[in-house]
């Protein structure tokens, strides 16, 4: 069974990002309770019909009436479902938003280390292609030069926002 609006509008009510529980489909749910449970991933889960949903799709959809292709969390928190902090972006918009990987050695999310050339490289992924802007002898130097690049290249959904820029 797909989950409609309706269904959505009959099940819950929105508050501060959660759902509230309007009707108790289980012994174990109560009206008036916070649906949902926090997975692994930092997501907020939900089960509806016996199947799995994450929260902030639902909350999206409750209150535009549409579900995007994919769904970002503007301040990179995936359990932060406040509508506020959700928008529609493509997947490219929302990997620009990722937080930093725990792979990144250098700390600066578009800088690593060359080995061969020992020098910090910048590079993001503009359109799937990765492109270079540089190589620096000075780490802080290629970090100013990927936020520039970033803010100018991803805007909004740079992971850098405000940096540079006198807002942060």
């Amino acid at each position: 069974m797909e989950l409609t609006l309706s269904k959505l509008h009959e099940l819950f009510d929105y508050k501060d990002g959660n759902l509230i529980w309007k009707i108790a489909t289980s012994r174990r749910i109560k009206v008036g309770d916070i649906a949902g449970y926090l997975s692994d991933c930092g997501y907020i889960g939900i089960g509806i019909d016996g199947r799995q949903y994450k929260a902030h799709r639902i909350i999206y959809f409750y209150h535009n009436g549409y579900l995007p292709s994919s769904i970002d969390h503007i301040d990179g928190n995936r359990s932060n479902n406040k509508i506020e902090n959700l928008r529609s972006a493509t997947t490219s918009q929302n990997a620009m938003n990722q937080k930093i990987s725990t792979k990144n050695t250098s700390g600066v999310k578009g800088v690593h280390w060359h080995k061969r050339d020992k020098k910090w490289v910048v590079q993001l992924k503009v359109d799937s292609k990765r492109h270079s802007f540089g190589y620096f002898n000075d780490k802080k130097v290629a970090e100013l030069v990927a936020v520039k690049v970033t803010n100018k290249l991803h805007k909004e959904f740079s992971a850098y926002k405000g940096v540079l820029n006198g807002t942060a």
